[in-house]
């Protein structure tokens, strides 16, 4: 079982990879041994590891996609400067900038909770109920947790405000309804 979803999530990450891909199609010059698809892969390929950022047509960070939801190793991941929270590193990156810039206006914003583990996705939903049930967790495996592009914020009312002004210019938004300190990274 283990090789079935190793393959699936090698196809998985060649579909990404070959769905991100802005290379333009050569003309049908191919020759019968297939050296003009190979060459075409070979440039995709090299393409897709050259841009962390690109995405699935899922929205799912192609370099991650290979791992799974809720599965993807820390080494894998980036850390959040002065916290131990990780993320996509696009996210990361763009998440440091927004707590310094609400810092420079003099508001304080913390992070609660960032990547989740499939586990750690099936614990908060067994304790705070699936969102479709009128609960608070996503389906396990289904989190935007789980693929490092959302985080939980610790906010007061200005820190709450800062951020339905500012934080779309650092790539966040906030679309969970009765949830306003989820946000999520869409660059």
């Amino acid at each position: 079982m283990d090789g079935i979803t190793a393959i699936s999530q090698r196809v998985s990450e060649i579909r990404a990879l070959l769905g991100a891909s802005t290379i333009s199609r050569p003309q049908p010059t191919e020759t019968s041994d297939g050296a003009g698809f190979g060459q075409v892969l070979d440039a995709v390929m090299a393409q897709g590891a050259a841009s962390a950022s690109v995405r699935t047509a899922d929205g799912v960070p192609a370099d991650l996609a290979r791992y799974g939801n809720g599965r993807i190793p820390a080494s894998a991941l980036e850390t959040v400067d002065g916290t131990a929270h990780r993320l996509w590193a696009p996210a990361a990156g763009s998440l440091e900038q927004l707590i310094e810039a609400a810092g420079t206006d003099g508001v304080t914003i913390g992070i609660t909770d960032s990547y989740r583990s499939y586990e750690s996705q099936v614990d908060v939903a067994a304790r705070k109920g699936l969102y479709s049930q009128g609960g608070l967790a996503a389906a396990p495996g289904t989190s935007p947790h789980g693929w490092g592009v959302a985080v939980d914020l610790r906010l007061d009312a200005r820190a709450q405000a800062w951020m339905r002004v500012n934080a779309g210019s650092y790539g966040f938004v906030e679309d969970t309804p009765r949830e306003p300190w989820h946000w999520v990274f869409k660059g």
